[in-house]
């Protein structure tokens, strides 16, 4: 399979993974963010999601951090609404 090469498709496959883990983990994401401990709890399927994306697209598109914005985006801008100590 040919890597990604584009920053759209760079961004979109980010997206799609991180709303993958936040669908399938969202209890481990609400107690993430319950308790500001996101990144400890998550931090086995954050690593796998890394690693799918990092095998997915150019190293220029994975240095541009386009997967850690979008697991801010997802994961954590999007539960705004839990109660935490975050905000």
């Amino acid at each position: 399979m040919a890597l990604i090469e584009t920053e759209e498709a760079a961004r979109r496959l980010a997206r799609a993974i991180a709303s993958d883990l936040s669908l399938y983990n969202e209890e481990k994401v609400v107690e993430g963010i319950t308790n500001d401990s996101l990144y400890e709890v998550m931090a086995e399927e954050l690593e796998e999601g890394r690693a799918l994306f990092q095998s997915r697209v150019t190293p220029e598109l994975y240095a541009k951090n386009y997967y850690d914005r979008a697991v801010i985006d997802i994961l954590v801008r999007s539960k705004a609404h839990i109660d935490s100590r975050m905000w």
